[in-house]
């Protein structure tokens, strides 16, 4: 028996010798030529690639064809185009629909890149932090005014007297707005800056849905918005004109930081400044990039260009009108006693229209604007005004 396992193992060890002294078989030492399928497509060997070919002259102005020659495989030059902007073919009926990667442009701001770099540069880089910054400054400028000065009361004990300040038209043109505000300007802050504070919190899952309600409440909120402010600017244009007596009460800054207000008509000279700047010229800019955004303009050809440029149009004006609006919505709440309710109820007391808007009491008391321009349904006539003596 040991003879047998012996002679067994001498056996393997003489193959293994014989294996490892044989001489290369020619046919599998070289590299296989390449060969044709049935559709005659000639495979590449990677044994001809030529790795110095990046050191003959002209290599980087190779066209693709050129490249494959002498490195099959790298296809650089066609991605080089690609990420230069070329637009190639493709069979989609669709804008920029055979171009991957957008040209080169500078927006303000922005570096010199493509298109979709460099808008994520000035959203990122100055939108999103001086934007934020600008909203948490106006919040903190009101807060202090308000710990500092408190509201604004009245000085003389009310007289029972009310003069209609605002018609039911007037006051639903303006809540339509103002609602329609909010309800904007609620979700842009959160689609805008929430994941830096609302989605560490309630995690992924939650933001996002909320990201998606808001975002649609936004798209609808939109339109409603637009129409209200066309109604808005017809409505309050002509009280809203300048007058000589505006300069004097830009002069003194109104009269906040003194102990009496300065005389105005209907409207003063801030809320003019409010009424031009924020609600007409930032208003429509809103409104009119806005509407690009959600694809509202028919004849308008959306690429990506254009969609981008009026979503950094959009984001700049919509933060400058909502620093703009928090000042106003804060006299009209808590920092002026009567303001709120003149909007609820469309009527101001006597003393209230004296101490604010005196030139506009004037005018109500020699006759030239009516003190009452609707009566509400079934209700008793306001009491007349009587002129001061």
């Amino acid at each position: 028996m040991n003879k047998v396992l012996s002679l067994a193992l001498g056996l393997l060890l003489a193959g293994a010798t014989w294996a490892q002294t044989k001489p290369a078989d020619p046919v599998l030492a070289a590299p296989a030529p390449a060969t044709a399928n049935a559709l005659g497509v000639k495979s590449q060997n990677i044994m001809d690639v030529k790795p110095d070919a990046s050191t003959e002259p002209g290599y980087d102005k190779q066209t693709n064809g050129e490249r494959d020659k002498v490195q099959p495989g790298n296809n650089a030059p066609m991605w080089r185009q690609v990420g230069a902007g070329a637009t190639g073919y493709s069979s989609l009926p669709t804008p920029e629909a055979g171009n991957l990667i957008q040209p080169f442009v500078q927006y303000p701001g922005s570096r010199l890149t493509s298109a979709g770099e460099a808008w994520r540069q000035v959203r990122n880089n100055w939108v999103i932090p001086y934007g934020g910054a600008l909203i948490l400054i106006a919040l903190g400028a009101i807060g202090i005014y308000y710990w500092r000065k408190g509201s604004m009361l009245l000085h003389g004990a009310e007289t029972g007297r009310k003069i209609e300040r605002f018609t039911p038209f007037e006051r639903s043109a303006h809540w339509a707005n103002a609602i329609t505000f909010c309800i904007l300007a609620i979700s842009g802050l959160v689609m805008a800056f929430g994941k830096f504070f609302i989605l560490p919190v309630i995690g992924s899952t939650l933001f996002g849905w909320l990201s998606f309600a808001l975002k649609n409440a936004h798209n609808f909120a939109g339109p409603v918005f637009a129409v209200s402010l066309v109604v808005v600017i017809i409505t309050f244009a002509r009280d809203n004109l300048p007058r000589p007596e505006d300069l004097r009460w830009l002069l003194h800054g109104g009269g906040l930081f003194g102990g009496k207000e300065i005389a105005s008509h209907r409207f003063n000279a801030g809320e003019k400044v409010l009424f031009w700047a924020g609600v007409f010229l930032l208003g429509l800019v809103v409104v009119a990039s806005g509407l690009v955004l959600d694809k509202l303009l028919p004849t308008l050809v959306y690429e990506r260009g254009t969609m981008q440029i009026s979503h950094m149009v959009h984001a700049v004006a919509a933060v400058l009108m909502m620093a703009m609006f928090l000042g106003h919505i804060y006299m009209g709440t808590i920092g002026m006693q009567g303001a709120y309710k003149a909007m609820r109820t469309g009527y101001v007391d006597e003393t209230w229209a004296r101490e604010h808007h005196e030139l506009w009491l004037a005018d109500v008391q020699s006759g030239k604007i009516p003190a009452h321009r609707s009566t509400p349904p079934n209700a008793a006539p306001p009491i007349s005004v009587r002129p001061a003596v």
